[in-house]
């Protein structure tokens, strides 16, 4: 087991705070080299923690025999080309989320890491956190029985990020992939990765990006412009598994909802959870049905901690050569449920395999 792995960001964006935050926390992590196309952007990075080293081209970090792992925090057009030639370099990845933007690209990273035997783990950081950690804890010793359907809910009612988020060729497509990536593949990996069997699902571009809203907050991408919208406003989809379970998504970026709001809930024979927007664990004892909450320090998920485990967890695979719980080829499923839902809209018929 190796006592420091010396470690390489590319793309200094907002997602690359929270790796750089939870390498800089472990102690086992060293910051060595920050790669970012803004040669500004980058060094401010490296002064701030600490890195050494600093590079506008991701190639010549990646040909760096001192660094041993990165991180890709890049736009998502890039996710595949980077992984695939770092996993070729010798390199331990951990790429943000999606692995891709369509099934080729994930497929070619897939068979990189097929090919070097290397270490690839996709960022589902909704599998790190807190809550999700305990529920499959107790979804593994059986609390629940079979999961047989999910319900998967994230809606923003003025929450398109425009710049990059907003630009399919750059992002893959809008809600569906940014964040129904997540509550997707948290619901999959809950229910056992069951084999998807049909996606079927509906689209929506009524509202576009709404910048002319006022008096609300939002997040907003660097290269943010109003008028450059080419992605969804929402989709709903439902997905069937050949085991018989399914699962139901909603997701948005812009609607005229209420408030902004997630739900994430698995049904089982033996009980239920619930998991946004606060963990509470459905069972029966005594023919009597308890909503069960448990007790712990996080009530919610706390974005910075489950960053923590994520990378906690990516540097121990490195350090031990173990697998990681999300590895290229869950990346890859859960690619081929999104571009499933992406391709049923558009021709407004089930896909099925």
């Amino acid at each position: 087991m190796r006592d420091s792995i010396k470690v390489g960001v590319i793309g200094t964006g907002t997602i690359s705070q929270f790796h750089l935050d939870a390498y800089r926390n472990n102690p086992y992590a060293e910051i060595t080299a920050i790669c970012d196309v803004n040669e500004a952007r980058a060094q401010s990075a490296a002064e701030i923690y600490g890195a050494e080293k600093v590079y506008t081209d991701y190639r010549e970090l990646l040909a760096d025999p001192a660094i041993e792992a990165v991180s890709v925090c890049t736009w998502n057009s890039t996710h595949a080309e980077i992984s695939a030639a770092a996993v070729r370099a010798g390199k331990a990845v951990l790429v943000e989320k999606p692995l891709s933007r369509t099934m080729e690209e994930a497929l070619e990273v897939q068979q990189a890491v097929k090919e070097t035997g290397g270490l690839l783990q996709v960022g589902y950081v909704r599998r790190y956190d807190n809550n999700a950690l305990l529920v499959k804890q107790f979804a593994g010793a059986g609390e629940f029985g079979e999961f047989y359907y999910a319900k998967a809910s994230g809606i923003r009612r003025i929450g398109n990020p425009g710049g990059w988020f907003a630009d399919k060729s750059r992002s893959g497509g809008g809600p569906v992939i940014d964040i129904g990536v997540h509550l997707v593949d948290l619901c999959w990996y809950l229910m056992g990765r069951p084999k998807v069997k049909s996606v079927s699902a509906n689209m929506y571009s009524k509202l576009g990006n709404r910048g002319h809203i006022r008096n609300l907050r939002r997040y907003q991408a660097a290269d943010y412009g109003a008028s450059l919208n080419t992605v969804e406003d929402m989709a709903n989809a439902l997905i069937r598994f050949e085991n018989g379970a399914s699962l139901a998504l909603d997701v948005s970026f812009t609607l005229h909802a209420k408030e902004n709001r997630t739900s994430i809930v698995l049904y089982g024979d033996k009980g239920g959870v619930e998991i946004d927007p606060e963990l509470t664990m459905i069972t029966e004892k005594h023919d009597t049905i308890l909503n069960v909450t448990p007790q712990t320090d996080h009530s919610g998920i706390h974005i910075e901690s489950a960053f923590q485990n994520e990378i906690d967890h990516f540097i121990t695979c490195v350090r031990t050569g173990n697998e990681t719980i999300s590895p290229v080829n869950d990346g890859v499923e859960v690619m081929k449920i999104l571009t499933a839902i992406y391709e049923s809209a558009e021709k407004g018929m089930e896909i099925t395999w």
